[in-house]
């Protein structure tokens, strides 16, 4: 082959492979996709997905090596508590012991699948309701929108704290019912975020051809609107999954959450409170894990609202 033809056989091939790389990318293109990458570059959201994702592991792995090698986070040595209360941090107890000899290591790791629980579960309570009642109220409008919308202010007119001790005074404190005071009220604010989203949705073309190619609304909310409008509630829902477990804490350290011997992170301050000055440990640790994992959450949140803003680009 003359030189002249190989060098033009070569320019075309590689325009080809790069008219094909193009093509792909094309295809694959998408939000989540774009958001993902976006996601991968913030060092901050990271660090904080890689905190939740131990504390994850570490809550669900606890029976398998707490009890062995730090002891029952429940049970107390009647007989040798003297001997092992107050016991500050060493190489046997990290984290040190409390006023009747458990050790806070394994009561921190026990206290994290409390609240991991209760803020994952209390924030899906809330997502469910809060997709349904913004979806109508956004979709539908007019009086099916005034009536939600009246009903979100009536629930946000209630002090957030004041309304979940008040019910829980009611219900009495308990695990499943400190998951329903935080996510009754907590759905408010998710159907308000996602009304406001498909409010423009809704709008758009591929709605009105749905609606002309004769889909019902049903079809239209779930396949169209939803998908098109979740990115900011998925964003709210990360960082509410922190709150519910501030609140989780808080509750507890009221004596309203989770009763003992059930360790709570927010139990756990509250005991050490009082020996703060001759017993920081038994305050400072569970507080630590509360406050890291909470601001993983924050982070993580922060991160997904930058990376499906879709006005960024690479």
């Amino acid at each position: 082959m003359l030189p002249w033809a190989k060098k033009r056989a070569e320019r075309i091939e590689k325009a080809a492979d790069a008219a094909a790389r193009a093509a792909n990318a094309g295809k694959t293109r998408t939000l989540w996709g774009d958001a993902l990458k976006r996601l991968s570059k913030n060092k901050l959201a990271i660090i904080g997905f890689a905190w939740i994702i131990v504390m994850v592991l570490i809550a669900l792995s606890a029976d398998l090596w707490v009890p062995q090698n730090f002891g029952d986070p429940t049970f107390i040595d009647t007989g040798n508590v003297a001997a092992i209360s107050w016991q500050p941090p060493s190489l046997e107890h990290p984290f040190g012991t409390d006023r009747v000899g458990r050790d806070i290591l394994s009561r921190t790791i026990y206290g994290a699948r409390v609240s991991l629980l209760v803020g994952i579960c209390a924030t899906g309570f809330a997502l469910i309701v809060g997709l349904i009642m913004g979806a109508l109220a956004g979709y539908f409008g007019g009086l099916v929108d005034a009536i939600i919308m009246r009903v979100t202010d009536i629930f946000m007119a209630f002090p957030y704290t004041l309304f979940a001790i008040a019910l829980l005074a009611v219900l009495g404190p308990s695990l499943m019912n400190v998951i329903l005071a935080i996510g009754i009220l907590a759905w408010t604010s998710i159907a308000r975020v996602l009304r406001s989203t498909i409010l423009s949705v809704k709008e758009n073309d591929y709605i009105s051809a749905a609606r002309a190619l004769g889909a019902s609304n049903l079809r239209i909310i779930v396949r169209h609107v939803l998908p098109n409008s979740i990115a900011s509630v998925v964003v709210y829902a990360t960082m509410a999954i922190g709150s519910a477990i501030l609140s989780e804490a808080a509750l507890s350290f009221l004596g309203l959450g989770v009763q003992p011997p059930t360790p709570s992170w927010g139990m756990m301050i509250s005991d050490g409170q009082a020996v703060i000055a001759t017993a920081p440990w038994m305050a400072f640790f569970p507080g630590a894990a509360c406050l890291l994992t909470v601001l993983s959450f924050t982070l993580m949140g922060d991160g997904l609202r930058d990376a499906l803003d879709v006005k960024v680009t690479d």
